[in-house]
C-alpha cells in the first residue's frame, strides 16, 4: 500500500468516484476515506452532488413549459428575421 494523505485522497476524489483510478490507488484511497472523517465528509459532499445532478438530467421539462419556451424562441426568431 502507498501512502494516501489528505493531498492525493482529494486530487484524486473525482476520479475514485466514477471508479477510474486504477485498483490499487483506489483501495489507498478507499482506506484513507474510511480513516479521514475530513476527506470521509467531502466525499460524501461530492457523491452526494454528482447523484443530484445526474438525477436533475434524467428528468424532463413539464410539457406547458416546453411549449412556452418554444413559442418564445419562434416569436424571438420571427422579429429577428
Amino acid at each position: 500500500m502507498s501512502d494516501c494523505g489528505c493531498d492525493k485522497a482529494r486530487r484524486d476524489l473525482e476520479e475514485y468516484l466514477r471508479n477510474e483510478v486504477c485498483s490499487t490507488e483506489h483501495a489507498d484511497i478507499r482506506q484513507h476515506l474510511e480513516n479521514c472523517p475530513a476527506c470521509s465528509d467531502e466525499a460524501l459532499v461530492a457523491r452526494t452532488l454528482t447523484d443530484v445532478v445526474a438525477r436533475a438530467c434524467r428528468e424532463s421539462a413539464p410539457e406547458e413549459l416546453r411549449d412556452l419556451v418554444l413559442t418564445q424562441l419562434r416569436a424571438a426568431q420571427a422579429t429577428h428575421h
